[in-house]
């Protein structure tokens, strides 16, 4: 009996968002990859532009609290166009950082920063929820502003755990819910000023718009230090950054895993 079938009748895909919209669970990775193709060109300076720099601020302090060291392995997923993975390669020595993406076009921009920067490392094209790793492989696991747009987070959480080394620490820097007198202001900025903005600088205004509601339909700050626990890791905690508008959520593989 085919295998989609159950009592002689096909079986519903499974719907999941995108953005405000649901689809097809198996069609999320195609629309995501479509979104980052077309803003990979432009993607760092509207980067640059849509946060007034300060995602460089919050990077700074992802890299602080990874407390890395000459030596260390560091996976850094989602890594784009490898601007964290450039940064913590200058800590832990070349040949040291594996960068990740499942987007090619996002990932070959950052391979050639990387050479660029006199760090060439290992670029990996790869789905977050099946990583091409040994168990206990990293000492370190970074993911930026990448995991609200993975189809299943929890399945994404449990392969970062496993090929965490024992007393390892994963580090997940992604927009979060903000503070609430914040809000109207953050909303009008978001859906309104930032799609316009991509369509003057990047041509693509559904592109941002997408972005924006990807940050809405991400879990607030307790329910993803939550779903952490739950895939294994210990002593999960977060920090606000501006106001909550992004959080950095850190946790533990414990040294008995």
């Amino acid at each position: 009996m085919d295998e989609k079938q159950t009592g002689g009748r096909p079986k519903e895909p499974h719907q999941i968002d995108f953005g405000y919209k649901m689809i097809d669970e198996d069609n999320k990775v195609n629309e995501v990859r479509h979104v980052f193709d077309s803003v990979a060109p432009k993607y760092d300076l509207m980067n640059d532009v849509l946060s007034f720099g300060t995602h460089r601020l919050w990077k700074a302090r992802c890299i602080r609290e990874a407390r890395l060291s000459s030596g260390m392995k560091v996976l850094d997923i989602a890594s784009g166009t490898a601007d964290l993975a450039i940064e913590m390669a200058r800590r832990v020595g070349p040949g040291n950082v594996t960068a990740t993406d499942i987007n090619h076009e996002m990932l070959a921009i950052g391979a050639k920063r990387l050479h660029a920067a006199g760090y060439p490392s290992a670029v990996v094209e790869a789905d977050a929820e099946e990583l091409p790793f040994a168990d206990d492989s990293f000492d370190r696991v970074t993911v930026s502003f990448g995991i609200r747009n993975m189809t299943h987070k929890d399945r994404a959480l449990k392969e970062m755990f496993r090929v965490l080394k024992p007393g390892g620490r994963l580090l997940v820097l992604e927009f979060s819910k903000c503070a609430g007198w914040l809000k109207p202001f953050y909303d009008f900025y978001s859906f309104r000023f930032m799609p316009w903005l991509g369509a003057k600088i990047a041509g693509d205004a559904p592109s941002y718009r997408y972005l924006a509601e990807s940050i809405r339909m991400h879990p607030a700050q307790e329910p993803f230090a939550r779903m952490m626990t739950e895939a294994g890791f210990s002593d999960v905690r977060w920090h606000n950054l501006t106001f909550g508008i992004c959080a950095l959520h850190i946790g533990e593989k414990s040294a008995r895993s």
